[in-house]
């Protein structure tokens, strides 16, 4: 029975829902994760002492901030400036994807990628060109960026949590990937949507002008200040956002309520029905017959366990993935290496389809919702060879470094 409870959750985590059922990814979690509760699979202070609290605890936290930033215009600020810098279309999608990349290493790609769809469309209409390569690109190098972090992406965060790897010491690893990556999408998507980068009139567009209300933006800076010196002072990843969140919490221009309305709960509640639904999978007789196979096959070849992470990030989704093995990755020997290596997997994994990544379905619904639709194929056709290309050169780095 456990293990048709985690099937079912599973299979709807990867869909993004059931049919007929309204029900989204986090709803399909915490159903499953009580539904685990109920047939003994564990007991009710076995599935809170399963949450992680530390993972919480972080998510919330850079949530708190991403949305300080946003409040002060930043997002907006930087969209403009995107639109007054570029001279051509080619430029104009590096400089997409190097905003894209560079935000999502700081803060949740999904936060970024729901902050800048809107202007990335914007943009392209004005220019009377398809948004579509454009808003592949700020899918795509969210992705690769968020990778970079242990605070980019939710997977991040949780493997950050897990294995206890410090933050300069994570980013040391994953940064050059994370540029060869990048560069890499420009050129792919460049050569796969040829025609729409074909030379013709560009015309420098005017957006509506965006400003900076400083004062939020300043305390957010200082914010910033906070969490990196913490980190250089060896402080835990948590413990320094936690303290940011706390400077930003202290204000007299944004009412609590705003704040606290804007934080996504959707993900602390995925998270947390996660936590409980694999902490059950543990006490099935299959968890350990699958642990032995991966010892005998992945961990003694990096591009076979790339590969599995991989695929594995497509058929369940890249959060589940790393909570699958997150306990078999922690009794490891040179444990830091596998974890490295799951981070960048199950990241690039997420730009193999459109349904690959909470941040891709998120550029295609705020996409639609601006009448414009990002179809299947027209990604895959762009998405595809960006994972492969990104996936293989980041394995053969980290593999020289190993």
């Amino acid at each position: 029975m456990i293990e048709i409870i985690l099937l079912l959750s599973l299979v709807g985590i990867a869909a993004g829902g059931f049919p007929v059922f309204r029900m989204n990814r986090a709803t399909i979690a915490l159903v499953g994760a009580v539904a685990m509760i109920v047939v003994g699979g564990l007991s009710l202070s076995e599935a809170f002492k399963s949450l992680d609290l530390n993972t919480l605890a972080l998510l919330f936290a850079v949530m708190i901030l991403v949305v300080n930033f946003r409040y002060s215009g930043l997002f907006k600020v930087i969209g403009q400036r995107i639109s007054q810098l570029a001279r051509s279309p080619r430029q104009l999608l590096a400089l997409i994807i190097g905003v894209s990349g560079v935000l999502s290493a700081i803060f949740l790609n999904d936060t970024i990628v729901l902050m800048l769809t809107p202007l990335v469309v914007e943009i392209a209409m004005l220019e009377h060109r398809s948004p579509i390569p454009f808003l592949i690109g700020l899918a795509t190098a969210a992705n690769i960026g968020s990778m970079t972090t242990v605070i980019g992406n939710p997977q991040n965060i949780l493997i950050g949590a897990s294995s206890g790897i410090p933050f300069l010491a994570f980013s040391s690893y994953l940064v050059v990937p994370g540029i060869l990556g990048l560069v890499a999408a420009w050129a792919i998507i460049v050569l796969v949507f040829r025609r729409d980068f074909a030379p013709r009139d560009f015309v420098r567009v005017e957006m509506v002008k965006a400003r900076l209300i400083r004062p939020i933006f300043v305390k957010c800076l200082f914010a910033v200040a906070i969490l990196i010196a913490g980190l250089v002072l060896g402080q835990s990843v948590t413990l320094s956002a936690l303290a940011s969140a706390a400077l930003l919490l202290l204000t007299r221009r944004i009412k609590p309520e705003r704040i606290l309305r804007d934080i996504n709960w959707s993900i602390l509640v995925f998270f947390a029905g996660l936590f409980i639904l694999i902490d059950g999978l543990r006490s099935s007789p299959l968890y350990p017959a699958a642990m032995r196979v991966a010892d005998r096959v992945m961990m003694h070849s990096d591009a076979l366990f790339t590969l599995v992470s991989v695929v594995l990030s497509n058929l369940i989704s890249n959060v589940p993935a790393v909570m699958v093995l997150r306990p078999y990755l922690s009794t490891l020997p040179h444990a830091q290496h596998w974890w490295i290596l799951l981070a960048m997997a199950t990241t690039l994994a997420g730009n193999l389809t459109l349904l690959g990544s909470v941040a891709n379905l998120i550029v295609a619904e705020s996409a639609k919702r601006h009448g414009v639709t990002l179809g299947f194929w027209d990604y895959l056709k762009a998405g595809l060879p960006i994972t492969a290309v990104t996936t293989v050169l980041s394995t053969l780095y980290l593999s020289l470094l190993r």
